[in-house]
């Protein structure tokens, strides 16, 4: 039986072709400010250069975002996304919840190697934020919330450790990651996250 398709009037073709551009027009902004953000830094980043790069008009960012913060919001929750899944993504393949642990270090040096050593976004976002912006902050607190999550549920999979020995582990193991990143970034160089690494084995041995 063949299928029939209800003719589409013009009013609807008009409203999908508007719904397209938007959507081009957010994903185009979404993605300069990401670049701009992470490699330019948030405070000196403004909205006309993102207008400029993206080559949208103003009026148009307006109808997606209300302000330079909503859109480092969204940067953030679609970094957070690709972040994780790149990390879940590279360990696995890894055996034991210890091994996916240590496998962590393993992708922070892929990471940051990849990106000339720039750092974390959420740390380097957070140091110098104005008061205000709460929303950019929450954010920030969120994904190192997960992060820490995802280390205490993968250690409780593990036969050697309670589940309150797993979260203390998860704990100094975060701080470890935490600290390794921001030092990888001042020396631009992948020791600080060996030397975290090792550290991580003796704690989990």
């Amino acid at each position: 039986m063949l299928k029939t398709y209800r003719p589409v009037c013009l009013c609807e073709l008009l409203y999908y072709i508007c719904l397209m551009k938007k959507q081009s027009v957010r994903e185009r902004v979404i993605d300069t400010a990401s670049r701009l953000f992470y490699f330019k830094g948030y405070n000196q980043t403004g909205i006309n250069q993102i207008i400029d790069e993206a080559g949208v008009a103003k009026a148009s960012l307006y109808q997606h975002f209300r302000s330079k913060e909503d859109i480092a919001v969204e940067y953030l929750v679609r970094r957070h996304s690709i972040w994780m899944g790149k990390l879940n993504t590279y360990i696995i393949d890894r055996e034991t919840p210890e091994d996916k642990i240590i496998g962590t270090f393993d992708y922070l040096l892929h990471w940051l190697n990849e990106v000339d050593f720039r750092g974390c976004g959420w740390q380097n976002i957070i140091v110098d934020l104005p008061e205000d912006h709460n929303k950019i902050k929450d954010q920030a607190v969120y994904h190192k919330n997960e992060l820490r999550n995802w280390i205490h549920n993968t250690l409780k999979e593990s036969i050697k450790f309670s589940d309150n020995q797993s979260e203390e582990l998860g704990d100094e193991i975060l701080i470890l990651i935490e600290g390794a990143i921001i030092l990888s970034q001042i020396q631009k160089d992948e020791w600080p996250i060996q030397s975290a690494k090792r550290a991580c084995v003796r704690l989990l041995n």
